[in-house]
């Protein structure tokens, strides 16, 4: 079963003049009983971020926070003592475990765009840590690559304390993608750029796709677009 969700269903919230986001998910101010997560995926927010700004420090706890930039570079640092710059094109994961603080800003005269994926761990007090990868995801043709995972047969990804596996894909106009999956797991799409057709159903800018109950995931663009994927479990207790 697949479930359109279109752009226009996003909430947007700007709390402070320097940030744009859309909430996929029940977030801070914005609270949906019918859409608190989907599986594990707990938060996905789609962030713009002006120059010269960001979030102070602020904490987290028991949560997989996973960072992918997608334009621009956050600078971050954090409790442990982390002091980073991640990149266009490369994937930060934190796990807050016990709990953590950081801090992220954009400190370049360009505009910032991410998106920032919670998801819940697979076991509770975990101690935090940390860890970036320059994956180059952007650059990529007409394949999902994988950026991170709990799932060890994927290899030269980041690591998450989740049985979940969050991929990207740029794929060209007329180019298909299949992407093999069971009924136990859900997967989730998002599409940054283009049109893409998901099992027959069309989804452009902005639009998403919640599958449950499947057995191939068919993937085809009519025009050039980028997307992620993320393969979920569908039982809380495969988390």
């Amino acid at each position: 079963m697949l479930k359109y969700i279109p752009a226009t269903d996003r909430h947007h919230a700007s709390p402070v003049q320097w940030l744009s986001s859309y909430f996929l998910f029940s977030f801070a101010d914005y609270y949906d009983p019918d859409n608190l997560h989907f599986g594990p995926l707990r938060v996905f927010n789609d962030d713009s971020i002006a120059p010269q700004s960001g979030f102070p420090q602020h904490p987290h706890s028991e949560m997989e926070i996973v960072t992918l930039v997608l334009d621009g570079e956050v600078t971050h640092e954090d409790t442990m003592g982390n002091k980073t710059v991640i990149k266009k094109g490369e994937v930060q994961r934190m796990t807050a475990g016990t709990g953590i603080a950081h801090s992220e800003f954009n400190r370049t005269d360009k505009a910032l765009h991410i998106y920032q994926l919670w998801f819940i761990s697979n076991q509770k007090g975990l101690s935090p840590s940390y860890e970036q990868k320059d994956i180059d995801f952007l650059s990529t043709k007409n394949e999902l690559v994988p950026l991170v995972t709990g799932q060890k047969v994927l290899e030269d990804v980041v690591y998450m304390n989740s049985n979940s596996a969050v991929y990207w894909a740029n794929l060209g106009a007329d180019k298909e993608i299949l992407f093999q999956t069971f009924p136990i797991r859900n997967t989730f799409i998002y599409v940054k750029e283009g049109t893409i057709f998901i099992n027959g159903t069309e989804l452009g800018i902005n639009d998403q796709a919640r599958m449950t109950d499947e057995h191939v995931v068919e993937i085809r663009a009519s025009k050039d677009a980028q997307f992620i994927l993320i393969d979920l479990p569908a039982s809380e207790a495969n988390y």
